[in-house]
């Protein structure tokens, strides 16, 4: 059984920068692809950034792209999401996510296995 575990979040005032992690368990992570989404109160949960544990090929949102990003520790089977130049519009529960295929799909129902979240906050 895949485990996905997110650390990191927090509380950073805007212009800041925080660094997440999902740590993943459960099978070889040498295939395949893992993604991050964000969820605010109220709203529906949005692509943010995804990378393939091969080659690591990557795609970014929009709003996003620039500020955020995303890499991968195979040897610790460890995704990362480097973001900066936070605004408050940021602010969400932020999720990892996994799937066994290598395409980067933004669409969530396609991930297969999702960690538990850590929320993010940008003080404006």
């Amino acid at each position: 059984q895949v485990q996905l575990v997110e650390s990191g979040g927090g509380l950073v005032q805007a212009g800041g920068s925080l660094r997440l992690s999902c740590a993943a368990s459960g099978r070889t992570f040498s295939s395949g692809a893992m993604g991050w989404f964000r969820q605010a109160p109220g709203k529906e949960r949005e692509f943010v950034a995804s990378i393939r544990w091969s080659g690591g090929s990557t795609m970014y949102a929009d709003s996003v792209k620039g500020r955020f990003t995303i890499s991968r520790d195979n040897a610790k089977n460890t995704v990362y999401l480097q973001m900066n130049s936070l605004n408050p519009e940021d602010t969400a529960v932020y999720y990892c996510a996994s799937r066994m295929g290598t395409m980067l799909p933004t669409v969530a129902s396609l991930y297969d296995y999702w960690g538990q979240g850590t929320q993010v906050t940008v003080s404006s």
